[in-house]
């Protein structure tokens, strides 16, 4: 089993913190440099800023150009390495493929005589599994429609549609919809897993005709918030931080968060392990985790990466302590074993609106 437990609440806050150890030793020998190396990940806005930072570090430190490609795609990558054919140098996980991936034998191991995770909290350090940044699904509100911290501060007040009503929107997903709806009937962060679907269903059951929308693409809840359409809404922490930066009257309540881990790995077969070690290291750069989290408001681990961000900033990212110690990590575990059983229960809850 993965040595990544990012349920973990409490052991990888109080990493963040911790002060760096010694760093590992250097690998002896180097081989022949590529033309080029391939990594796959999200594309879009995240492309961009990959290749202004990591991307533009690694090429000037190695003199090998990186080419990037899109979108993250689980069954290509184990398509790829069950044909020997695996194109990708290195590629981003998503969701939590990260444990599958590792579970399959889908990834080799990680170089840390390359990759210096040192510093790193203990609970992010994994043998296959680079660590790379974090988000959250978090509740946003109409600043304007619930002005001077009047919104709802935590999600029994988001099923309180009396004292604070108007349209909701949520995600058409089991995953953070089952630990929301258990928040809001009094479990505590710590007792959510193993989760009780039936509970968690029955909780959605009393908020359900208040959702107006059923949201299935990142863009579309803030969207929502700034058209008007919702007065609240869940959804990812950095989709809510670009439309507010832009002046739209939106808000983050992190209370009840759901914390998690974007990952990175190296196919099993990849032509160059050597130089996708390098890669990631790079990756490691507390200064260019901090472009990354000022432009998308998704932080890397790296404990100095806060060190590099201006203060107007840190309010909005998930891994400043006073937001963190509001959240909890997803059970990447428990959504690995159960995701199947709860996704069939979700539809079959769907159906009978």
């Amino acid at each position: 089993m993965t040595s990544i437990r990012i349920s973990r609440r409490g052991m990888l806050a109080a990493g963040l913190t911790a002060a760096a150890l010694p760093g590992p030793a250097i690998a002896q020998s180097t081989p022949a440099k590529p033309n080029r190396i391939v990594v796959n990940a999200s594309g879009g806005a995240m492309a961009n800023l990959f290749r202004r930072t990591y991307n533009a570090e690694f090429e000037r430190r190695h003199g090998i150009r990186v080419v990037d490609t899109s979108p993250v795609d689980f069954g290509k990558l184990r398509a790829m390495v069950e044909s020997g054919n695996v194109e990708w140098t290195v590629t981003e996980l998503g969701g939590q493929d990260f444990i599958r991936a590792k579970q399959m034998n889908l990834l080799e191991p990680l170089d840390l005589s390359i990759i210096d995770l040192s510093s790193y909290p203990e609970a992010v350090r994994d043998t296959h599994v680079f660590p790379s940044s974090v988000y959250s699904t978090v509740m946003a509100y109409r600043t304007d429609r619930f002005p001077n911290g009047s919104h709802p501060k935590g999600w029994a007040e988001f099923w309180d549609v009396q004292r604070f009503p108007g349209p909701r929107s949520l995600r058409n997903h089991p995953v953070d919809n089952l630990e929301f709806a258990l928040l809001a009937d009094g479990v505590a962060k710590d007792k959510i897993y193993p989760i009780d679907i039936d509970r968690a269903l029955r909780k959605l059951d009393q908020i359900r005709e208040h959702v107006s929308v059923w949201w299935t693409t990142g863009a579309q809840p803030a969207q929502l918030l700034v058209d008007g359409e919702v007065v609240l809404a869940s959804g990812w922490n950095g989709r809510f931080y670009d439309v507010a930066k832009r002046g739209a009257p939106v808000g983050v309540e992190w209370e009840g968060g759901s914390a998690k881990q974007n990952a990175f790995g190296i196919p099993r077969g990849s032509r160059h392990p050597h130089w996708a070690n390098q890669f990631l290291q790079v990756m490691t750069t507390p200064e260019l985790q901090a472009v990354y989290a000022t432009e998308l408001a998704y932080p890397g681990l790296h404990p100095d990466t806060l060190n590099h961000v201006a203060e107007e900033v840190k309010p909005h990212l998930p891994t400043t302590p006073a937001n963190l110690e509001k959240q909890f990590w997803l059970g990447v575990e428990w959504w690995t074993e159960n995701g199947q059983r709860a996704q069939e229960a979700w539809n079959r809850w769907m159906l009978r609106r």
